[in-house]
């Protein structure tokens, strides 16, 4: 723990710029709880039986909780990563046995008249583990057995959150794999993810409308076999340079591919998929003989790509039909499949109706009518952008988004600035963090990005995810005053 000179040392080395970013954001997040839960009955906002109270206690223990943060040492966080990393694991799992169900999942643990999502707090001791492990003198992302040991650390979670049945939250653990790529992780991980969504949406958002009649074949099937061959060309190219390799995929591949359309567009309608399908999986076999042939794995690394980028259409098909119907419906809505004003999209219309009302100045605060009356689920929690949307209008949308844009580039530039790997690493996964639910937040308001449930930081109501945050944050900040106390 840090004592005397110590303490004072990180008074005036901590970064209170990004203090004063947090404390803008907490006070503006507790009066858009007020706007959106205020009760004209019971318009007492402190008091502890209303959201808007409860808020402002959890916002107390967070400043406190942050003053705790900032006297603890790096080297505690150094030398006990892996032993937080292993007791939140542990303490998922309890959850998952011992908690009740909660709107479907079973994440929360009750505290006598509080309840509390460990999922949260995890975030922060996966980021310091995989900075701990990454520090290592020998460490190298190159590494196959270390890079199999960094990613199931953060898998780990990501399963156990899953099994709680949290997928919203259990997505965010996915921003890790940017830190990765930051720290050198190759590149086409990050592609291969990217293919698999455009996979996905475009397979699934046309999954049942044909080309034409004199090209009889599903639009999503066949767009997504021609993007596989596209892909693996050019991966094959960009990994390899094998001009061979290249003129036999562009020869056997795309050749044949042209001809299948023409004849079927001119001579015998027929589903061309067929053909695309045999060529992508004779391309894939092609590639294996390469890796044999060459002994240069990255041919088959480049197989597997193709064969699951082939095959990606049908398994994504099959779990889509295999989903619950309330999922299936809100992944409809979301791709413009259907319109469900009063089920799925029903929340989202209704976001989007009360930010518009709000105009460009807003109806002013607690005047908003779509939160008043209740019209927006969820309108303190995971919608809590509507408020400002609809009591602050375009201009206090805008100053939120600029004030949340400040704190990102504050933190890149504390990121950047870390004198070691551990520093930079948990700094990167904290930004990450934050980028990711700034993004699918706002997005999932404003029907830009999928409805999965998670808060807004500092805005949404609830202890844990406010928590977590601090946690997040200051242990960050603890870290980069120590890099200047080193300094003194």
């Amino acid at each position: 723990m840090a004592q005397g000179n110590d303490s004072k040392s990180v008074i005036r080395s901590i970064d209170w710029a990004t203090i004063t970013l947090y404390l803008i954001l907490i006070t503006w997040g507790w009066f858009s709880v007020c706007g959106a839960s205020y009760d004209f009955t019971n318009p007492d906002v402190f008091s502890f039986s209303t959201n808007s109270g409860k808020q402002m206690v959890w916002a107390c223990t967070s400043f406190t909780l942050a003053m705790a943060l900032l006297m603890i040492e790096k080297k505690f966080y150094n030398m006990g990563a892996y032993i937080i990393y292993g007791g939140m694991l542990l303490l998922l799992i309890v959850t998952l046995i011992i908690a009740p169900d909660t709107k479907g999942s079973r994440s929360w643990i009750p505290l006598g008249p509080v309840k509390l999502q460990p999922a949260e707090f995890a975030k922060f001791a996966v980021a310091l583990a995989i900075g701990k492990y990454m520090d290592k003198y020998d460490f190298n992302m190159n590494n196959t057995r270390q890079f199999t040991r960094l990613i199931a650390m953060i898998c780990v979670p990501i399963l156990i959150i899953i099994l709680q049945k949290e997928t919203g939250t259990a997505l965010v653990y996915l921003t890790f794999f940017l830190v990765l790529y930051r720290e050198g992780m190759t590149g086409s991980l990050l592609f291969t993810a990217f293919a698999a969504v455009v996979y996905f949406v475009v397979g699934i958002r046309f999954s049942t409308d044909t080309i034409s009649v004199n090209l009889p074949v599903i639009t999503g099937e066949f767009v997504v076999l021609i993007l596989a061959m596209v892909f693996t060309t050019i991966m094959t190219w960009i990994y390899t340079k094998n001009e061979l390799a290249l003129k036999v995929m562009l020869v056997g591949g795309w050749g044949i591919t042209l001809l299948a359309i023409l004849f079927s567009v001119y001579v015998i309608p027929f589903d061309v998929c067929k053909i695309i399908l045999f060529l992508n999986l004779l391309i894939v076999l092609y590639l294996v003989v390469l890796t044999f042939y060459y002994r240069f794995y990255k041919y088959a690394l480049i197989a597997a790509f193709a064969a699951m980028s082939t095959s990606f259409f049908y398994i994504c098909h099959t779990m889509f039909d295999h989903l619950a119907d309330h999922q299936r419906i809100r992944i409809e809505v979301l791709l413009g499949m259907k319109e469900d004003l009063r089920g799925a999209g029903y929340n989202v219309n209704q976001a989007k109706i009360a930010i518009g009302s709000g105009g460009l100045s807003g109806k002013g605060f607690l005047n908003g009518t779509q939160t008043k009356l209740k019209y927006v689920p969820e309108q303190d929690t995971d919608f809590i952008f509507c408020t400002v949307g609809e009591e602050e209008g375009f201009i206090g949308s805008a100053g939120v988004l600029i004030t949340y844009l400040l704190f990102i580039w504050r933190l890149i530039a504390l990121a950047e600035r870390q004198p070691d790997t551990m520093g930079r690493v948990y700094g990167y996964s904290v930004l990450s963090i934050f980028l990711f639910h700034l993004f699918i937040n706002v997005g999932m308001v404003l029907g830009l990005t999928p409805v999965i449930g998670i808060p807004l930081p500092f805005f949404s109501y609830g202890g844990s995810s406010l928590w977590g945050f601090t946690i997040l944050l200051f242990i960050f900040l603890r870290m980069d005053a120590e890099r200047n106390i080193k300094r003194q």
